[in-house]
């Protein structure tokens, strides 16, 4: 079952739903209250209304004016839930190696499959899984025949740290560009993501997953200042720093103080205090770029599980 334009943690949340109500035999009308679900997923009640919303749109569930949601059909007859976006990632643990390798130079910056294959010890048909997900996240590029390249990726404290040197010059003046203009639409797409992450919903989102909840929000803030030129800048340093960020998402509570500083930085923004939404994106990128500070030297390569 696919749910188009949901978010990602509302599409993970509707799948955890669906597999429990199969699992528990619930019968047409059963009543899908909103906090014990939130208690039963450790998230807060905002994604998983918005899960319930989802599913209420594909006509799984209905939803009863001042009275909630409501199972519509019998668990029996519910769809699976697997789209392709929210799949488990594959072989999860050796592609944290490849991006370890990578990070800490071990691979060429061209290399053949068959070299590849012999470097991790995997058939062909698995190892270009793994390459084409490195493809899709823009750090590797098939190469005519059966090569591949590695483009250059941000792999050390001082390349970090001027992406954040440049991060700090384009994005607080982005805010405060003439033609910078808020969009109502955008803003709920963005607010919906940094709630769910400081309910909690870090915790069911992959790494992958969650560097496109916080590099996209800021992306879609610069999006709004009319100059194509900013926006362009900030994905080229997103997608170098992209397999360094992969290290350090492993402090829920961090992403969770992130989210809290987003969603101020909206807020200030809707009550035109561009100035103050300005400063607090400065603060919010020091205070980042601190806690990050060395975080490159002190991952030994392999280290996939921090």
């Amino acid at each position: 079952m696919t749910l188009l334009g949901s978010s990602r943690l509302a599409q993970r949340l509707a799948e955890r739903i669906l597999a429990d109500l199969r699992d528990a035999g619930a019968q047409p009308g059963a009543h899908l209250a909103e906090q014990p679900l939130a208690d039963r997923l450790k998230v807060s009640r905002s994604p998983v209304r918005e899960a319930l919303t989802l599913l209420a749109g594909a006509g799984v569930v209905e939803r009863r004016p001042n009275r909630g949601f409501f199972l519509a059909c019998d668990a029996s007859a519910l769809p699976e839930a697997a789209p392709a976006s929210a799949a488990p990632e594959p072989d999860e643990a050796l592609y944290q190696r490849l991006v370890e390798d990578r990070l800490a130079g071990a691979l060429p910056d061209r290399v053949s499959e068959r070299a590849l294959a012999r470097r991790y010890a995997v058939a062909r048909g698995r190892l270009l899984t793994l390459l084409k997900r490195a493809e899709a996240e823009g750090w590797a590029e098939r190469l005519p025949g059966r090569g591949w390249g590695f483009p250059p990726v941000i792999d050390s404290p001082e390349a970090y740290e001027a992406g954040y040197r440049y991060r700090l010059i384009i994005e607080p003046a982005a805010m405060l560009e003439p033609g910078f203009r808020p969009d109502p639409a955008v803003f709920r797409r963005l607010r919906a993501e940094q709630e769910a992450l400081l309910g909690g919903g870090a915790r069911m989102l992959s790494r992958a997953e969650l560097f496109a909840v916080t590099s996209g929000f800021h992306e879609g803030l610069i999006a709004l200042s009319g100059n194509p030129l900013l926006l362009d800048g900030l994905r080229r340093v997103n997608r170098l720093r992209r397999l360094v960020e992969y290290r350090l998402y492993a402090d829920v509570e961090r992403l969770a103080r992130m989210a809290a500083d987003h969603l101020r930085i909206l807020d200030l923004i809707e009550q035109d205090e561009r100035e103050a939404a300005a400063a607090l994106m400065r603060t919010h990128l020091r205070r980042s770029r601190d806690a990050r500070r060395g975080a490159i030297g002190q991952h030994a390569t392999g280290n996939a599980s921090r």
